[in-house]
């Protein structure tokens, strides 16, 4: 497998701080600049398309995989998107042949992920401290594997997305039509429910179960704000998130900040819709 240490090398000469002077910092900042963007494509979807509570129940969904490793005696590395896009892929074809509303059918899914998890890990003590670090995510501990793994990932999911965007915005806005119109419907949504559900399982690496959500609504919304088209709340998101990347791992490595870094993240991203909300009210927008 190539070698990374090229891109590594360089890190230090664009930001020369000392914390970015150690490995494993660049590892993390390479890892969430690769996350940035697809967590900022998908996100403009789960906003526009009100999927958030989906990509909740695909996150807990990675605490369910990480406990089906630990009985398996399987890396977590595996079961964790392995089950993930069962369960996302899953979610999409019971709404499909069901007359339950969408909410409702995520809600039964999600109930279900977590407590099959729960009762897993009930029954092994060693294991919950084991997922204690995807609850709370750490890309500290990103490797180069998983930085080939997420540019394979980042590659497949933007040729996806600049074939079949305008596709996808038909379908959200309106699915009957989309297929009356020659759009194929399920093969997209099947394909995109699989690409969100591996987006959200590497956000996990990154700022744990109980932040994913935050990873892929905050930046989006944000963009939201600024934005005045479907294609200038892209740009806006994927400013909104790279940006929110590199500050966050950079405050919190500081030694008077200390703090999770997929927590600063979200924080830097939250500080970003605040300063949106302010230019909407500014200009007087108002939304039904």
């Amino acid at each position: 497998m190539p070698e990374l240490d090229v891109l590594y090398n360089l890190i230090p000469k664009m930001l020369p701080f000392e914390s970015m002077e150690m490995k494993f910092m660049q590892q993390a900042l390479v890892g969430l600049l690769l996350l940035a963007p697809m967590v900022a494509l998908m996100g403009v979807q789960v906003v526009n398309f009100r999927m958030a509570f989906f990509a909740d129940a695909i996150s807990h969904s990675a605490f369910t995989g990480v406990a089906l490793g630990l009985i398996l005696s399987v890396s977590p590395h595996w079961t964790m998107p392995a089950f993930g896009v069962i369960v996302g892929l899953t979610i999409v074809a019971s709404q499909r042949r069901s007359a339950l509303s969408t909410d409702t059918v995520i809600g039964v899914f999600f109930s279900g992920v977590v407590a099959f998890g729960l009762a897993v890990v009930s029954r092994d003590k060693g294991a919950a401290r084991n997922i204690q670090q995807f609850l709370y995510g750490d890309i500290l501990t990103i490797g180069n594997n998983d930085i080939w793994a997420m540019i394979a990932l980042l590659s497949v999911l933007v040729f996806f997305q600049v074939y079949g965007y305008n596709r996808l915005l038909y379908i959200g806005l309106n699915p009957v039509v989309a297929k009356v119109h020659g759009v194929r419907v399920a093969a997209y949504q099947y394909i995109y429910a699989g690409l969100l559900s591996l987006v959200v399982i590497f956000s996990v690496r990154a700022v744990g179960v109980l932040l994913v959500t935050a990873m892929l609504i905050v930046p989006a919304a944000a963009a939201r704000n600024f934005a005045r088209s479907s294609g200038g709340m892209v740009w806006w998101a994927l400013l909104v998130s790279t940006t929110s990347a590199i500050i966050g791992l950079l405050i919190s490595a500081q030694d008077w900040a200390r703090t999770a870094t997929g927590a600063t993240v979200i924080l830097v991203a939250f500080a970003w819709f605040l300063v949106s909300s302010g230019v909407n009210f500014i200009r007087g927008e108002e939304r039904a």
